[in-house]
């Protein structure tokens, strides 16, 4: 692999450079729209013949009204001039036309082709980069060069196609010109060449200076106004009154990303005047010239040479000024480019040569000595943890809020890779087996349960329509406890859940999305359950029914029950109490409350519960 620079504010961002993001490119449109590449040149030729094409038949028509000849002779020649003027201009300007409307959408599905690799990157990249600043950073970058047309991919596509036309305008007049004086030429290559430098230092230091730093002002935006306006948080915003406290932030926030569009007005606004400062004296430039040919008193200009050398000056000066401010932009929109290959090069694990799982009768998984530090921070997470998950054992994962136990899941799940030591399945180390193998062997219910604004049976299977099975589906809905909520359903399995997609998608409930959420880790079927707090909005009491319940429909499996209450512990085989990162007590539950440590005071303190509320139902 090339070697590539570093930028100093993010350590995941790569200088990849011009010709290698201009490779990058073309290569995108070989895989999504070959086409793409010929109606490319056609524009590039036609469009530049558009430029100088009226300067030039000017001149002729100019010299056949200034020849000295008889008037009817004069119209017959007048005639036959716009008469191949007229269908020249229609084939021109309908080719050109033509070309590029064929054109822009193809750049568009091409830009949609690169979307779709982004957004599958996000997919597959290490869980632990998600949670990353850098990584969000370099993200938000890599969206932006895929959300326009003028940006990133699209916007290379689009000015490369428009340098081209202009390196054509720029050729054929400069070797007209130069026949007229080579010293005017000279004298516009200065002009032009110093708006130039001054706008390339301008489009770098915008895009140092405020684009790239406005990243992470972006990303407080959207949490800012998502915040203000999501139903999620509308209820605590109006009862503890939080609307001045929120939009004091949310002011904060805009106030900083308004400090950065002033210095990008500035700056452009300042090159604006110096580039309308050189505009003037490039005009007088060549107007001072063709005036001096054209009193040339031994061979004068004819005013039909005026005409077409004034229209070539004036495209050669425009030409070549645009098309080196558009290497500017060009520039600009390869940085942007090296955004999003910086976060599409970001390394995922290559699994190709890693261990397949064979399928088994039994795992068995041991954690050796693991330990875990979160990125930056100096404080262990879960410190020197030795456990052993048995198969078809019931193992209890408590302690209070903060202690370690998410972040253990997280390990068993190998969402997080151990920092030290190391964790086995049937004695091998998990970093050995393909991650996608590995995730087969669980069956998750997590917290927070996400619906996906897809039909009720996909979001049970969490598979496509046509490879679900809706008689294995219609059991685990049975068994969770969501049968009631599922013969109310209009249109049964093809009910669409949220109305983000379909205006007649419903919600759930927060009790029957956590039962939705057992009956896709029962409908997944995989040896190991594991449950992550899915019931921390109910109460003690309807936690440990549903956990009994959950636990008599998965059978022979194992199970990792995760919570900071002690409602299910008592039917596990063993329980791990953590502490401030540590694993400090181990065993079942009369051992360890035999021994009368941390454990055996928080079961008296939660007990206490039960004991005030003997008869109490459970409500979920």
């Amino acid at each position: 692999m090339s070697e590539f620079k570093e930028a100093k504010d993010n350590p995941l961002h790569k200088d990849y450079g011009i010709f290698k993001n201009t490779k990058f490119i073309l290569d995108r449109a070989m895989k999504y729209c070959p086409a793409v590449l010929p109606l490319s040149i056609v524009c590039m030729v036609f469009g530049s013949l558009q430029g100088y094409f009226w300067g030039i038949m000017s001149k002729f028509v100019i010299d056949v009204i200034s020849t000295a000849i008889p008037t009817e002779e004069k119209i017959h020649n007048l005639i036959i001039t716009i008469a191949i003027i007229l269908p020249s201009a229609l084939i021109i300007y309908a080719t050109n036309t033509f070309a590029g409307s064929k054109l822009w959408p193809r750049y568009i599905k091409i830009r949609m082709g690169v979307i779709h690799e982004r957004e599958e990157k996000v997919m597959h990249m290490n869980y632990e980069l998600l949670e990353s600043p850098e990584a969000l950073d370099i993200h938000q970058r890599a969206k932006r060069a895929t959300g326009g047309n003028q940006e990133g991919i699209e916007g290379m596509f689009h000015i490369l196609e428009s340098m081209g036309r202009n390196f054509v305008t720029v050729i054929v007049a400069f070797v007209a010109v130069t026949v007229l004086e080579w010293r005017l030429i000279l004298a516009l290559f200065v002009m032009v060449i110093l708006s130039f430098l001054y706008y390339k230092w301008t489009i770098k230091r915008d895009k140092k200076e405020v684009w790239d730093k406005l990243a992470p002002v972006w990303r407080q935006v959207s949490y800012m106004s998502r915040v203000s306006q999501h139903f999620d948080y509308a209820k605590d915003v109006r009862l503890f009154s939080m609307r001045d406290f929120l939009l004091g932030k949310q002011r904060k926030v805009y106030e900083k990303r308004e400090e950065r569009y002033d210095k990008h007005y500035l700056m452009w606004q300042n090159y604006s005047l110096f580039g309308q400062v050189l505009n003037i004296i490039t005009r007088t430039l060549i107007y001072s010239v063709l005036f001096f040919a054209v009193m040339d008193e031994f061979s004068p200009m004819s005013i039909g040479n005026f005409t077409l050398y004034l229209s070539l000056a004036m495209a050669f000066s425009s030409a070549l000024l645009v098309l080196l401010q558009q290497f500017g932009d060009y520039s600009r929109a390869s940085m942007e480019v090296d955004d999003l290959r910086s976060f599409l090069d970001i390394p995922d694990e290559n699994d190709d040569a890693l261990l397949d799982v064979q399928n088994c009768k039994e795992y068995e998984i041991c954690f050796h000595n693991v330990s875990y530090r979160y990125p930056n921070s100096d404080r262990y997470a879960v410190k020197n943890l030795n456990i052993t998950l048995v198969p078809g054992e019931r193992l209890a994962v408590v302690g209070l809020n903060g202690a370690g136990k998410t972040t253990m899941i997280k390990l068993l799940l190998r969402l997080y890779d151990p920092t030290e030591g190391y964790i086995s399945l049937n004695g091998t180390d998990i970093r050995k087996f393909k991650r996608k193998d590995y995730y087969k062997l669980f069956s998750p219910v997590f917290q927070k349960v996400e619906l996906f604004a897809t039909s009720f049976s996909e979001n049970i299977s969490l598979r496509p329509e046509n490879n679900t099975d809706r008689i294995k589906a219609h059991d685990c809905i049975e068994l969770a406890g969501l049968e009631d909520k599922f013969l109310k359903l209009g249109n049964g399995f093809d009910t669409q859940i949220l109305k983000v997609v379909s205006d007649d998608g419903i919600d759930l409930s927060g009790g029957e999305k956590q039962r939705l959420a057992l009956a896709r880790a029962l409908y997944k079927g995989a040896p190991i359950v594991v449950l992550d707090e899915p019931t921390a909005a109910l109460d003690a009491l309807a936690e440990k029914q549903l956990y009994e319940n959950f636990d008599s429909m998965i059978g022979t499996k194992s199970a990792v029950y995760i919570s900071h209450r002690l409602a299910s512990t008592r039917f596990c085989n063993h329980i791990a109490m953590f502490s401030e990162g540590v694993m400090c007590e181990y065993g079942t539950h009369n051992e360890l409350m035999e021994k009368n440590g941390k454990y055996a005071s928080m079961f008296e303190v939660q007990s206490q519960y039960y004991k005030d509320h003997p008869e109490e139902e459970v409500i979920a």
